[in-house]
């Protein structure tokens, strides 16, 4: 099982390119399913997860061709409308193929989620607004089982605000009869790209980006031709390592307007950041100011930073907290953290940070996705060697993170 081992110390420096967003490239690699044409995509990230989707559609039926950030997808025909438990027990955004399944061939049968160990996060959501839109739906020994005839729109409230159950319910209704609305929908930039992507295809999709997105349903999907847009959770990533390292970093091809509670919460520590066009620079000259923060729905400061920002307040000035709204087992970085010498304390879902520690090397481990990063960046400022043992959580959403930071001056390497 691989690992990283990093000596902190280094401020980075340099200028970094950022790759296509995972969230955004598994929802729309499972909109290819909506169609029997091609459906070509640019700046799809090389990602473990990527990989995991590619070969849960092949399964299905589904063609890829070609690689270096652009796939080909063809769903001529779809084989087997199943998505078995072996593939969806690594990835939760399995379920992504649930909608497009039953919309474009009547029926589907997708293994109930697994994916990193955070929370709950049930998919009851997605089971009632394709219920509401008329589908037949049973639970058979830890499978959803699926049927509708033809999908009809409906209007459907969300009783908590979920993006997989957005993108799901969205990509369904693209094929149904007559009008969909739904109403307390998930506001991310990935919806968006994702509506965006659907309606180059031919989906009529408006109010993406809003609570209320409305699809006049069509009979029919063709093939379209479709840019990923940039991780915002990279570029955030990123962002905070270089303010936590002292560097001068520029990240290029990011989209700056989806990262404003990022940006908002560096400022308030006294990093500067500078915007030009697509490129975003990150300075930090002198000592860190403690912020405190709530995760919360986009446009909020996103659940998927809220490790990173915690290995920055380890050595900012004075106490900070940290309430995580989202997922409630979102803190288990914390005991991880402490190790390295981070002063921690967790009452409920707030952690009280105590900034001005000096961090140290030691043997950490990756619990989840977002945890890993949080565990890169304070190896990057701790004294000495850590290393991170079970990465391949990291490999889910990072595409060559090493390679990204070795570039910056970091010491980092993987460790076989």
């Amino acid at each position: 099982m691989d690992k990283l081992a990093i000596t902190g110390g280094t401020p980075l420096q340099g200028e970094v390119r950022v790759s296509g967003a995972k969230n955004a490239a598994l929802p729309i690699l499972c909109a290819a399913l909506l169609t029997s044409e091609p459906l070509v995509l640019t700046n799809v990230p090389k990602l473990n997860d990527v990989r995991t989707m590619r070969s849960l559609l092949a399964q299905m039926g589904v063609r890829a061709e070609g690689d270096d950030g652009a796939l080909t997808l063809s769903a001529a025909t779809i084989d087997w409308p199943l998505a078995p438990y072996e593939m969806v027990k690594t990835m939760r955004a399995s379920i992504l193929a649930l909608g497009p399944l039953l919309a474009r061939c009547g029926e589907a049968r997708v293994s109930l989620p697994g994916g990193c160990a955070i929370g709950l996060r049930p998919v009851d959501q997605h089971i009632k607004g394709l219920q509401a839109m008329g589908a037949e739906i049973d639970l058979d020994h830890g499978y959803i089982d699926a049927r509708a005839k033809r999908l009809s729109g409906a209007n459907f409230v969300f009783d908590v605000v979920t993006v997989t159950g957005t993108e799901n319910l969205l990509m369904a209704a693209t094929l149904a009869a007559g009008t969909t609305v739904l109403d307390n929908a998930a506001r991310e930039p990935e919806v968006v790209d994702l509506a965006d992507c659907l309606n180059a295809m031919g989906a009529r999709i408006t109010g993406a980006g809003t609570d209320r997105i409305v699809i006049e349903g069509v009979s029919r999907l063709s093939g379209a031709t479709h840019a990923i847009m940039p991780d915002r959770i990279e570029t955030g990533t990123f962002l905070v390592a270089a303010a936590a390292t002292g560097g001068d970093v520029a990240l290029t091809g990011a989209r700056p307007d989806t990262l404003g509670a990022v940006l908002d919460k560096l400022a308030e520590a006294g990093v500067a950041a500078t915007i030009d066009g697509s490129t975003i620079r990150i300075q930090r000259n002198g000592r860190l100011r403690s912020v405190s923060m709530r995760t919360a729905p986009y446009p909020g400061f996103p659940t998927d930073m809220q490790a990173q920002l915690m290995a920055l307040m380890t050595v900012a000035d004075d106490a900070a907290m940290i309430t995580e709204t989202i997922f409630e087992n979102r803190m288990m970085h914390v005991q991880e953290l402490k190790r390295l010498g981070a002063a921690i304390e967790v009452e409920g879902n707030t952690a009280i940070v105590r900034g001005a520690q000096k961090l140290t090397a030691a043997n950490v481990m990756a619990t989840d996705l977002r945890a890993s990063a949080g565990l890169v960046i304070a190896g990057l400022i701790a004294e000495g060697e850590t290393v991170i043992d079970r990465i391949y959580h990291l490999d889910r959403g990072y595409e060559r993170i090493e390679d990204k930071l070795s570039a910056l001056g970091a010491h980092i390497r993987r460790v076989s």
